[in-house]
């Protein structure tokens, strides 16, 4: 599989690269980035590795580069200027997104090509891409709230001293303020959480708190996140590589699931080589519902603000 990543110079994308090189089920990995050189020396530092990790084909590119791709991620983002408004940015990187997608109607892109938007605010960009791409809507998705999800997991799971990976617990929604954490269905290897020793429901507020406050703090501390979003992508670029099926929580239109429809956010997506094959509309509280049905409505008044 070849895979194009835009925004491939930046923290982001070259972690993205780099989890697919050591894990991944890719052949080809072009990076394009409006910083030529970084992107480059991305390109070039990923190379050196290649005898220890993965024969994978990595270099730098242009938009003529992606022909043949049979996926598209795209992370390429602006930041927040001092002083600037959440809706400024948001219609800055409107902007931004909508001249990528402008330059990849020209490039020849596989007949079954795939969509993964990865930059923020994910929800509304993949919105964005599934009306303005021209591509079907279940090949286009964005990473919503795997990377939250995946957060999450880990947090639990250092709380109650177990393996990250025996922890099933999810966060759908919106990937921002609005997101639901499902306690409902959460268990660790197969015990539901709430039966779990030391389950406190205060600790598990407090940890959720931490997970969608997560993204923040990371930045506070070292200029923003890498490591955890490129496992994450990775992840759902594996499941379509490999046509696992698998069960993540990536953004897509929704259609009528939980009572939602019309707009683009994270709910349980089977994935496989074709892109989404099913949104399963998983047994929630009445709380829960509530909450994933604000978190639509919060998404569709961004929606209404950004294109009218």
């Amino acid at each position: 599989m070849k895979v194009g990543i835009i925004g491939g110079g930046g923290r982001v994308g070259s972690n993205a690269a780099y989890a697919l090189q050591l894990r991944g089920a890719v052949t080809e990995i072009v990076l394009l980035d409006i910083m030529r050189e970084a992107v480059e020396g991305e390109a070039l530092d990923l190379r050196h590795g290649a005898a220890m990790s993965q024969p994978i084909r990595i270099y730098a590119g242009d938009y003529p580069d992606l022909n043949g791709a049979h996926l598209i991620i795209i992370t390429a983002g602006l930041r927040r200027r001092p002083d600037e408004s959440r809706l400024e940015l948001i219609n800055r990187n409107v902007g931004l997104f909508r001249e990528i997608l402008g330059s990849l109607k020209n490039v020849s892109l596989a007949p079954d090509a795939i969509l993964l938007v990865v930059s923020n605010p994910v929800d509304v960009l993949t919105y964005l891409a599934v009306k303005e791409s021209g591509l079907p809507p279940e090949r286009v998705m964005g990473l919503g709230t795997v990377l939250d999800t995946c957060r999450f997991r880990s947090l639990l799971a250092e709380y109650f001293q177990v393996a990250a990976t025996d922890v099933n617990a999810l966060i759908l929604g919106e990937h921002g303020d609005s997101m639901v954490p499902i306690w409902s269905s959460a268990t660790i290897a197969g015990v539901p959480l709430k039966d779990y020793p030391g389950y406190s429901k205060q600790k598990m507020d407090e940890i959720f708190d931490f997970t969608r406050r997560s993204g923040a703090e990371v930045i506070r501390l070292k200029g923003g996140a890498g490591y955890a979003v490129g496992v994450a992508i990775c992840e759902v670029v594996n499941a379509i590589a490999l046509n696992k099926q698998q069960v993540l929580p990536v953004s897509t239109l929704q259609r009528g699931a939980l009572g939602i429809r019309d707009v683009c956010f994270s709910l349980p997506t089977v994935l496989a080589r074709t892109g989404v094959q099913q949104v399963v509309e998983i047994a929630v509280s009445d709380e829960e519902r509530a909450a994933l049905q604000n978190s639509a409505a919060v998404l569709k008044e961004t929606l209404q603000k950004v294109m009218g």
